[in-house]
């Protein structure tokens, strides 16, 4: 059976080349006689694998010996707690930009463990724009400010950001690897990998190492930056398997020519499918212009009597997980690096067909 496009938020698709190599190496790999899942994660042959991982990350996205990368546990939801538990005190405060359903939760999250001030929101708007960085209201003596700069529900982002005198920490878990970013501009980021990385269950930190060692004293070990950085993500039995898979994402990443070249595919696939929408006078997307993700693409039908058909119809087509978050509607197309090109041009050759035959 030839392989569906999947335009699910994540789990994403994954890149072919990578799946047919692990399927390959399943049941032995590099000679082993054994599976990747099977060996020690203490065993020269994982801990190679693991170092390598960490030199091409750290390669696609220039990072310096200042900052320490961490693998973890969790994806993003468990970094939530640890942000502020290792970069705030309990009686002190971090700033949050309100953008959206993830900045929702990661500071629902971060207030039980230091006092939180929403430094701008958009959601008096519906999160249809991300707050203009010259309207934040930091506060004094803050820890950090956090924001999310690619929200997947919403399908907005903040691609560039501009503040210095406070450190800055950043969801990037639906944008990283998608295009390059200056990293010397933040202090902290994180994500899941089960976006643009490789499968669900691991998580990364890149953190600057002067801000290791401040954790409050509640904080678990295993949310500890500086003991995590001490035991090389490895304090007790990572996610192997996935951060097997990982490296090999990292490599065909390189393979292409980095972060600079995926991103303009990327550029170039959500410039196909926006165009299309803003063309249409039978879909429609709300979000500002200039701060549109490049990621996540939600879009309405005009009428919405005919979502149902449309996601029907779509699947038979073999597109799927096209429908939008229950909290916003309409479709979502998330178009993350594994997804080829080739599935956004189709997807847009079904959506010109559909709307032919139903206006």
């Amino acid at each position: 059976m030839p392989r569906k496009f999947n335009f699910g938020a994540g789990p994403a698709t994954m890149p072919e080349s990578v799946l047919l190599e692990v399927q390959e190496e399943l049941l032995d790999w590099n000679g082993l006689g054994l599976s990747v899942m099977e060996i020690s994660h203490r065993s020269p042959e994982f801990i190679e694998i693991a170092k390598q991982a960490e030199t091409d990350f750290r390669d696609l996205l220039s990072i310096t010996d200042d900052y320490a990368v961490l693998f973890t546990h969790g994806g993003a939801t468990m970094q939530n707690a640890a942000v502020p538990l290792n970069l705030a005190s309990k009686e002190g405060i971090a700033d949050y930009v309100n953008s959206g359903h993830w900045a929702k939760r990661s500071m629902k999250e971060a207030e039980r463990y230091t006092n939180i001030n929403v430094a701008a929101s958009s959601e008096h708007n519906n999160f249809n724009y991300f707050p203009e960085q010259n309207s934040w209201t930091v506060s004094e003596d803050s820890s950090y400010i956090h924001y999310t700069p690619n929200e997947t529900i919403g399908g907005l982002c903040l691609r560039t950001i501009e503040y210095s005198d406070v450190p800055i920490v950043a969801d990037y878990s639906s944008g990283i690897l998608s295009e390059p970013i200056d990293i010397d501009k933040f202090s902290l980021i994180y994500g899941g990998a089960q976006k643009n990385i490789g499968p669900s269950g691991l998580g990364f930190v890149v953190v600057k190492k002067d801000l290791l060692g401040n954790a409050q004293s509640i904080t678990p070990n295993l949310l500890n930056y500086t003991l995590i950085h001490e035991g090389e993500s490895m304090s007790n039995t990572p996610p192997t398997f996935a951060w097997y898979v990982a490296g090999k994402v990292f490599k065909w990443l390189k393979s292409l020519g980095g972060v600079e070249e995926i991103g303009k595919i990327n550029n170039r696939k959500a410039k196909k499918l926006y165009q299309f929408i803003d063309d249409s006078n039978f879909y429609e997307n709300n979000i500002n212009k200039e701060n549109r993700s490049i990621m996540n693409i939600p879009f309405l039908l005009r009428n919405d009597d005919l979502d149902t058909k449309f996601l029907s119809e779509s699947k038979n087509a073999g597109l799927l997980a096209l429908k939008g978050h229950r909290s916003v509607g309409g479709m979502r197309a998330s178009i993350y690096n594994g997804l080829p090109e080739e599935a956004v041009d189709t997807l847009i050759e079904f959506m010109d067909d559909f709307e032919k035959k139903n206006s």
